[in-house]
């Protein structure tokens, strides 16, 4: 399975790493993502501009490596079956969508898609690490001989993250009916799966 590209040089230091991701959170609850600023968080953080760019290219990637997830994701530990791996998958994604501020994804997602290099970067780095942590669940369900064929990576994905994006931004749902919709999410997408319904 392909990795995403990681940065070469002497390995970081992960105080600095979490100091970042604190100061970049509490700036976010004080200021908004509009008033966030990567002056800001290197001086809440106690450390100098280039400590942040040497880890995110843009102030939108050091926000959603603080909060929602970082270039580590990594897949859920084998249950045993397609259906419990998407639940797992889908509980995480409930979980980091869920506790997000529905300001900061809502800004994200404008500058993403205002910015077309910044929206290529995006996919490429983080939407790519998603894909694989799914591209893995999709192998070992293949592997256990539930499906016949890996079915399209990028579509799974949407069927397992849209539904939550929708209900969070779209429909400004409770955030707090986010795990029980996760669990519905996952159960209809295993089941659709399971039929075959979905090419590679």
């Amino acid at each position: 399975m392909p990795n995403p590209r990681q940065a070469v040089g002497r390995p970081r230091d992960s105080q600095v790493d979490h100091a970042i991701v604190r100061a970049t959170r509490e700036l976010l609850g004080e200021r908004g993502y509009a008033g966030l600023t990567v002056d800001a968080v290197a001086t809440r953080a106690g450390v100098g501009k280039a400590a942040i760019y040497r880890r995110y290219a843009t102030k939108q990637e050091m926000i959603f490596s603080a909060v929602v997830h970082d270039m580590g994701e990594q897949p859920p530990p084998d249950a045993g079956s397609l259906r419990a791996d998407l639940a797992a998958v889908c509980q995480t994604i409930a979980g980091q969508l869920g506790s997000a501020p529905t300001d900061v994804l809502a800004g994200l997602l404008a500058d993403v898609y205002s910015d077309t290099a910044l929206g290529a970067r995006f996919s490429e780095t983080f939407l790519q690490r998603e894909r694989l942590v799914v591209t893995e669940v999709l192998d070992r369900a293949v592997a256990r001989g539930e499906l016949a064929a890996r079915p399209d990576p990028a579509t799974v994905q949407a069927l397992l993250m849209g539904p939550i994006f929708a209900w969070l931004l779209i429909l400004m749902g409770d955030p707090d009916k986010v795990p029980d919709l996760a669990r519905t999410v996952a159960e209809s997408v295993a089941a659709v799966l399971l039929t075959g319904a979905v090419a590679g």
